[in-house]
């Protein structure tokens, strides 16, 4: 892992931005080696050959991680979840872009858990989940045609460290907390650390994968998030010596646990209604009941 200095700027990851009807992870074994492989990679043509540093990011779970790209190029197309041009970079943009944020996470003998907020085609949650089987990954979404996609896969690849949340971030408030939360591409930092805070426990981190615009991200954003309850703040890089381009990461971690009254004040949102917010006319935006429309402006 590097420090992240300032640089040219490039775009963020391609990634649904929606965040977060409780399901478990699937039982049953995964299905083993290449057979699995072959078996979810013969429903898709043109699939990416198999890159050397995946091997060194998955180890023995390379045929899993395998089986998951082939998944993704298939129902993760069809379901949306993925743009029909990523497939021949699903594994460095995709994959392999977020399997190595897993560096970020120390390993200890006790299981630990890890909250994956907006976890749309499980990127990263499920690439953490194939990486590290140490870990336990709650994927929090909230859309249920994603959730529903997300189980499936989860049944398919045999994970039992994964557990599915149809809900938005704010509803686990109160039902889920761990020392580790994740995000990719959901939402300026800020509005990510007012959703996904109340989460962490005392002396936890958000991990937010980021694009290269995260320095500046931060330091337009350090005194918001100190008065969040941020007492450690920083960007991060992960695969350098793997990937063409690191995967950077801006990190966020609290001292005490943070006070969700304060929190609960605020209107609740979602990322993807925050960003169609903004989409909207200003127009459009003011209507509603109680508000007058005002006629055009004359010359």
């Amino acid at each position: 892992m590097t420090q992240r200095a300032p640089g040219p700027a490039r775009p963020e990851p391609d990634q649904p931005h929606d965040r977060p009807r409780d399901l478990s992870g699937a039982d049953g074994a995964a299905e083993s080696g290449a057979a699995a492989q072959g078996q979810a990679g013969g429903l898709v043509e043109g699939l990416p050959e198999t890159p050397p540093a995946a091997t060194a990011v998955f180890g023995e779970r390379l045929a899993l991680a395998e089986h998951f790209v082939a998944i993704l190029a298939d129902t993760g197309i069809s379901h949306g979840l993925i743009g029909p041009r990523e497939t021949p970079r699903l594994w460095d943009r995709h994959v392999l872009n977020c399997a190595v944020v897993h560096e970020a996470i120390p390993r200890l003998d006790a299981t630990q858990q890890v909250i994956d907020v907006g976890s749309g085609a499980g990127l990263p949650g499920l690439t953490l989940a194939i990486a590290r089987p140490d870990l336990h990954l709650h994927l929090v979404e909230p859309l249920a045609r994603r959730t529903g996609w997300l189980t499936g896969t989860v049944a398919q690849l045999g994970l039992t460290n994964v557990t599915v949340h149809t809900a938005r971030a704010e509803a686990m408030w109160d039902r889920l907390h761990a020392p580790w939360v994740t995000a990719r591409a959901v939402s300026r930092i800020v509005q990510l650390a007012e959703w996904t805070l109340p989460l962490l426990d005392a002396g936890g981190s958000l991990l937010a994968l980021k694009g290269s615009r995260a320095v500046t991200e931060l330091a337009e954003s350090r005194t918001a998030l100190t008065r969040l309850g941020v007492v450690d703040a920083g960007v991060d890089e992960y695969g350098a010596d793997l990937l063409d381009e690191p995967t950077i990461v801006l990190r966020c971690t609290i001292g005490e646990v943070v006070d969700r009254r304060r929190f609960r004040s605020r209107q609740p949102s979602s990322a993807g209604s925050a960003r169609r917010r903004a989409d909207r006319p200003r127009a459009s935006r003011r209507s509603g009941p109680g508000v007058s429309k005002q006629p055009p402006h004359q010359p």
